[in-house]
């Protein structure tokens, strides 16, 4: 359908400009002059060259869902209907992605698709989580409180993300400042001490010999390690995206020392917090399974959420199957067992992610604590023994000098 721009007077004498997608001109005017605007200009929009090229599009973030699912939350509250708050929605719109795409889902609604199924069209932005819990809240009739919610817990679920990223931040970039300084020191600054000690003509010490055979190596084969670097890492990626060697590379990080705790945490708080706000949203518990399953982000804990729903489809309990998996630590699966017991699963999956959002929390702060003083002591170690390597000849030519004298 084609895009129009406009531009009207409200009846309080302020200007509006917006955009609509209609049939032509005409339908646009008259939908303008219904709303009681006058000083109407409509024009077609001009045409985006990059439009279909994904490329040059910018991207939706979750910051961008969560604004507009604040929104239409408020908006379906006061009484405004479906249709009426995409258009409103899409017109208010910056991000161009974002735009087409509720123009997209109003023109699916307004065809006779449901808010839902118009959504499932584009899982890019809006993923089975966020479709199945408006269908749940257009099926029950409480569509602005499961959006509410929905709002709540992308919320969430960014902040956690945000967490682990920060604690992989601080150690990521002292190594590759570490790599680029030290590379730096061999490629550039050695060769020049190494002309000088030629010209000196004095036996080396092995520390000084062993920094002048690194940085030859690295001027000679420089561009052969970096093309393997990003081969390892590309045949690195391929083996992840296959079936077995995800499954390998996720039980691996969750076995690892410090960085394994902090992601089983994050797991356990995204299980709770997306299962219980499914639950309390009237979504069916072996839906809800499925769905958090695909969410979880490790394969590992993927498969053992997926086990537990088989053995509930049986006839089991949740709490029984959580516990074989050996994943989920004792202590939650116990909490989740009172809370079916109590008929409170739903809250208490509430206060286990609250309580896990905290432990990560402190993960996050105790891992950057112990990851600083090791990359202090790394980077230090690395440039000051390199520095040290090169000063000892030095040190050696100015004890001949002055014994000399």
């Amino acid at each position: 359908m084609p895009e129009f721009v406009w531009r009207a007077r409200t009846t309080a004498g302020n200007m509006l400009k917006g955009e609509m997608s209609e049939v032509n001109e005409a339908v646009v005017l008259t939908k303008l002059r219904k709303m009681n605007y006058s000083d109407i200009k409509v024009k077609k929009k001009p045409k985006d060259l990059f439009e279909n090229i994904e490329l040059f599009q910018p991207k939706v973030s979750t910051k961008d869902v969560v604004i507009f699912t604040r929104q239409f939350a408020t908006m379906i509250d006061a009484g405004l209907p479906l249709v009426q708050c995409l258009e409103i929605l899409a017109s208010q719109q910056e991000n161009r992605t974002f735009k087409r795409v509720l123009t997209q889902v109003k023109s699916s609604v307004e065809g006779g698709s449901t808010f839902a199924e118009a959504l499932k069209d584009h899982p890019k932005i809006f993923d089975d989580l966020f479709v199945n819990l408006i269908h749940a809240g257009e099926t029950g009739g409480i569509l602005d409180t499961i959006l509410r919610r929905l709002a709540v817990f992308l919320e969430k679920s960014e902040a956690l993300k945000r967490k682990v990223k920060g604690a992989m931040i601080y150690p990521a970039v002292v190594i590759t400042i570490a790599m680029a300084v030290v590379s730096i020191l061999l490629l550039f600054v050695i060769p020049v001490f190494k002309e000088m000690f030629e010209g000196a003509g004095q036996k080396l010490p092995g520390p000084t010999l062993f920094v002048l055979a690194m940085s030859e190596f690295l001027q000679a084969y420089f561009i052969y390690i970096f093309l393997t670097l990003g081969f390892i890492i590309f045949i690195i990626r391929k083996f992840y995206n296959t079936e077995k060697g995800r499954m390998i590379i996720d039980r691996l990080l969750l076995r690892t020392p410090v960085f394994g705790i902090l992601l089983r945490k994050v797991a356990v708080a995204r299980f709770c917090s997306t299962l219980g706000t499914m639950i309390s949203s009237g979504v069916p518990i072996l839906d809800a399974l499925e769905i958090t399953a695909r969410t979880a982000g490790n394969v590992i804990i993927e498969a053992a959420i997926m086990n537990t729903r088989t053995a509930i489809a049986e006839g089991r309990t949740i709490a029984e199957p959580l516990m074989e998996t050996g994943v989920f630590p004792g202590m939650v699966v116990r909490m989740i067992a009172v809370g079916e017991a109590t008929g409170a699963l739903d809250a208490m999956l509430a206060k286990i992610s609250e309580f896990y959002d905290e432990e990560v929390d402190a993960a996050v702060e105790g891992l950057t604590q112990l990851m600083e003083p090791i990359m202090i002591v790394f980077l230090g170690g690395v440039c000051g023994g390199m520095v040290i390597a090169m000063y000892l000849p030095v040190f050696s030519m100015a004890g001949v000098v002055s014994e000399g004298q």
